[in-house]
């Protein structure tokens, strides 16, 4: 009888235990998607463990944004995507964005840095994928917009004292041909076709660029398909598998 009891009190001990872990594991993820927007996606049919990541607000760069301002901070999503890629658990990653913008070199570098994954990748446009968000929004393998979302399309802003000589205006003409290089590289649009929508006049009044509504994105060759969660996460299951194979 004694030793009955050891046994289910071991056992109790362990279900406790198990239960504390899962617990933590939980409140850890909770803290992860509150601070960073981050979190794993593993309770699929597919048996598919998907990292989600939420470029949210505006790209910070070197310098920090207000307390008040929606920002994501680059200087956390590099690392993570450099852990994701040397984590064999993880079969994909799916970056869901709805951003102003912000910083250049910093949204470039998250884009280059998704662009290198070795893991199946798709991006899902929400709300808008504005300016440095078009190339974060077209360096996954496969991206998606909703029917309501926008981007848009507009030459490097002077923001700030900028002093106008010639080669400010060099240096921001080779800024912006980074941005046309990668997008074009990366999406089925020709980079005398992106320049011409970022620096339509047409479109809005007092700047230049273009703004695309969901399928315009499509038909101009920045996004693959209209689609929401449901079409992201499928293509994703199905890109995992083909590489498993």
């Amino acid at each position: 009888m004694s030793s009955q009891k050891k046994e289910t009190g071991k056992k109790n001990e362990k279900d406790l235990n198990q239960e504390k872990v899962r617990r933590e594991v939980e409140e850890k993820e909770d803290v992860r998607l509150e601070e960073y927007g981050q979190m794993t996606l593993n309770g699929n049919e597919a048996r598919k463990t998907i990292y989600l990541l939420s470029i949210i607000g505006e790209i910070e760069g070197h310098e920090n944004l207000p307390g008040s301002s929606k920002a994501t901070k680059y200087d956390h999503v590099l690392p993570k995507l450099a852990q994701l890629e040397d984590d064999a658990k993880i079969d994909g990653l799916l970056v869901l964005l709805n951003t102003s913008g912000g910083d250049v070199d910093a949204g470039l570098a998250i884009a280059e840095m998704i662009a290198s994954m070795s893991m199946p990748t798709v991006s899902l446009v929400l709300g808008g994928s504005h300016s440095i968000g078009v190339p974060l929004a077209v360096a996954a393998d496969y991206s998606f917009i909703v029917p309501t979302g926008t981007m848009m399309v507009h030459p490097v802003r002077m923001t700030g004292m900028v002093i106008g000589t010639e080669r400010t205006y060099e240096y921001f003409e080779m800024i912006q041909e980074r941005i046309l290089n990668f997008v074009t590289e990366h999406a089925e649009i020709a980079h005398d076709q992106l320049k011409g929508l970022m620096h339509s006049t047409k479109m809005l009044t007092r700047d230049l660029g273009t703004v695309l509504v969901g399928k315009e994105a499509v038909q101009a060759g920045l996004i693959n398909e209209v689609g929401g969660i449901r079409e992201a996460l499928k293509k994703l299951y199905a890109m995992a598998e083909g590489k498993k194979k």
